[in-house]
């Protein structure tokens, strides 16, 4: 059976080809997805599954009930584009200027269309329930997952799985890990109130932009100095903006940035830290300090098991070879509210262009993946609904 739908998967290839390269001129942004789970929701209604729409705001679930009683397993994928340029030189480029998919998600969502359309094929074979999820805004905090838990996309789920493709990593290859995967994911932004003035008379303003300068540098010593050198935290300031006048001193600054941790006694004394050193730096200036700490997503912890389970049929498909365990991530995914509520695993899957100069990051406006990692993420998936209907108690 295995190999009947492996096969439907890969006649389904062109397909899946030229849905991805659609949604990939037609990106729209997080939060501002209209035609993307339009389509989605078309597509899974054509296939018979019980379609619903606006789950959590944006988002569309498919559920497609098996002709044999079972378990119900969720599998996820997300639609939802970056504020980027694309600048690759493809026939597929984005349609959209500054807005394109520069992680994948557009692979993602076509790759689980196609598994949705394969297994509705073989519904009367298929021993239990699958519901796919197809999210908006993962990108940006607050992002969808938790809003479609809390609209109840998990109800009646009995384990989740999500997969992530990888620019950099070998096509084929499979990154699994137990426990924390993935960090916690804040932001941060400090307004800093100082007084402005001539840039010929500094003595007489209190720079905001020098008081920045020097928070930006205690900053740093957060991670340093503040926390356990055996435990993980990146503080990162990405924005640092006052003034527009070259001999202006302007009355504010303002600095914008991130933090990354594991632990949760970690993620709150680097949020009290960083309080802590942006009102005294600024008291010690004469300027005041406004700071706001947004908790964004929490850490994407993997089930044992179900990453066991997810590792053993990864081996038994592409071989011991490809799959590999990987370390953590300081990166961030909402996955992680689904693997909060339900047991589950999060994978990457390689998909490394095959000329090593279209190689680049996620998040990059040259982005691009290899689109045979849908067939590998595709696969994956397959195998591993069977192998948790079959065998739920994930016994080796």
């Amino acid at each position: 059976m295995q190999e009947t739908l492996f096969k439907r998967l890969e006649a389904l290839y062109p397909d899946m080809v030229a849905f991805r390269r659609d949604l990939h001129m037609n990106p729209e942004l997080s939060h501002h997805e209209v035609e993307t789970p339009r389509k989605v929701a078309a597509f899974l209604d054509e296939l018979g599954l019980e379609v619903k729409t606006e789950v959590g705001g944006r988002g569309v679930t498919g559920k497609l009930v098996g002709g044999k009683p079972g378990k119900t397993v969720a599998l996820r994928a997300d639609f939802d584009a970056l504020p980027i340029q694309d600048e690759k030189d493809a026939p597929y480029k984005s349609k959209v200027d500054g807005v394109m998919h520069a992680c994948g998600h557009d692979v993602h969502t076509a790759g689980l269309l196609h598994v949705a359309k394969v297994l509705s094929e073989h519904k009367e074979d298929l021993p239990g329930t699958v519901v796919f999820i197809h999210q908006f805004a993962e990108e940006v905090i607050p992002g969808g997952a938790r809003f479609m838990v809390e609209d109840g996309c998990l109800d009646g789920v009995d384990a989740v799985f999500g997969a992530h493709v990888s620019s950099t990593e070998p096509l084929g290859s499979v990154g699994y890990r137990e426990g924390p995967v993935m960090a916690n994911g804040d932001t941060f932004e400090i307004t800093i109130h100082g007084k402005g003035g001539h840039a010929a008379n500094p003595h007489l303003a209190t720079d905001p932009l020098a008081i920045g300068g020097q928070l930006m540098a205690s900053l740093q010593q957060i991670v340093s100095r503040h926390t356990d050198p055996l435990k993980s935290a990146v503080v990162t300031v990405a924005s640092f903006n006052g003034g527009d006048s070259f001999n202006v001193i302007p009355d504010t600054a303002n600095l914008r940035g991130t933090v990354r941790t594991f632990e949760p006694e970690v993620r709150d004394s680097v949020e009290a830290a960083i309080k802590s050193i942006a009102e005294s730096t600024c008291e010690g200036f004469g300027a005041t300090a406004e700071v706001e700490y947004v908790r964004g997503y929490p850490s994407v912890v993997n089930d044992p098991g179900e990453t066991r389970r997810f590792r053993r049929v990864a081996e038994s498909i592409y071989g011991k070879e490809n799959v590999s365990e990987i370390p953590p991530m300081m990166g961030m995914e909402d996955f992680a509210y689904y693997v909060r509520e339900k047991p589950g695993s999060f994978a990457w899957v390689g998909g490394a262009m095959p000329d090593d100069e279209a190689v680049y990051p996620h998040h990059h406006p040259k982005f691009d993946v290899h689109e045979e990692s849908m067939l590998y993420i595709g696969k994956l998936f397959i195998a591993t609904v069977f192998d948790y209907m079959s065998n739920p108690e994930n016994t080796d």
